[in-house]
């Protein structure tokens, strides 16, 4: 692979463009107008330029990834990618469009992956042309600084599409971890309920927000706990994904608290917000 196309410029996208282009590939970003075009590409110019401040990157190597890096609004300038990314809003009916438009201009080797997160993998592929050739990648957030991508296998993904998927990811310095197409995959499958079950240990009586965080913290060792992790995620994310669990297996540990939805309803939607389990 050589040229690697990016659909969003949002948090995940400006993160995948950013080590796609740092990784020696001809990146390519669209977005749907040219205003959110240039905040997506001026976060990841921040980003650089902070890294550099601190030691951690040298200015030529940030030079050199913004010279791998192109922003565009046109699918056509992603007529010679080898992989487009789709990194846009989680909706199947958003997607799919995405995708009719990607299939349009790219040659039919090229590779399509989702980073979404909950969404069925297989689902998305049948909206393709080309469902051998459509994986998964889901990042996580931030990008830069996390390690793992799943790479997901879709029903109809071949041998040859998952592996090459897998070794797109290590290209960027990532640790791949193969999972097949399960609500969740591996880290929201087990992360999610571990969350709900936070919230409702705090609505039982078990402790207060700061505690159970600092019980978690110390007493496992987790680089935050459950509350603020939940509101670095984002609440309506955490209800988004919690609600397609349930959905396909039917468990109650998959059941969101309603104390969650009214939040959401309410606009607490965490960091982002300026507040959720804690005030920004």
């Amino acid at each position: 692979m050589k040229t690697i196309g990016v659909l969003g410029c949002g948090l995940m996208g400006a993160g995948i463009a950013q080590v796609s282009a740092a990784s020696g590939f001809r990146t390519i970003v669209l977005e749907v107008n040219d205003a959110v075009l240039a905040k997506g590409l001026a976060r990841i110019d921040k980003v650089l330029s902070g890294a550099v401040e601190k030691g951690k990157l040298s200015a030529d190597d940030k030079a050199r990834t913004l010279a791998n890096l192109t922003g565009t609004t046109r699918y056509a300038d992603l007529k010679d990618c080898d992989l487009v990314i789709e990194a846009i809003v989680e909706q199947v009916d958003a997607k799919r469009a995405a995708y009719q438009q990607v299939e349009a201009v790219v040659g039919p080797q090229c590779l399509i992956a989702t980073n979404t997160s909950s969404l069925c993998v297989t689902e998305l592929a049948a909206a393709t042309t080309r469902p051998d050739r459509f994986g998964g990648l889901h990042f996580f957030n931030p990008v830069p600084m996390m390690k793992l991508v799943e790479v997901i296998r879709a029903l109809t993904t071949t041998p040859e599409t998952h592996e090459a998927l897998m070794q797109f990811a290590r290209a960027l310095g990532k640790d791949a971890v193969s999972v097949p197409d399960r609500g969740g995959f591996i880290v929201n499958r087990l992360l999610i309920p571990y969350l709900l079950d936070a919230i409702r240990c705090h609505e039982g009586g078990l402790g207060t927000v700061e505690d159970i965080d600092t019980a978690m913290k110390l007493g496992c060792g987790h680089p935050m706990g459950p509350f603020t992790l939940v509101d670095f995620i984002g609440l309506d994310t955490t209800y988004f994904i919690a609600n397609i669990l349930f959905d396909e297996f039917k468990e109650a540990r998959f059941a969101p608290p309603a104390v969650l939805k009214r939040m959401v309803l309410a606009g607490h939607l965490g960091k982002k917000s300026g507040r959720g389990f804690y005030t920004y």
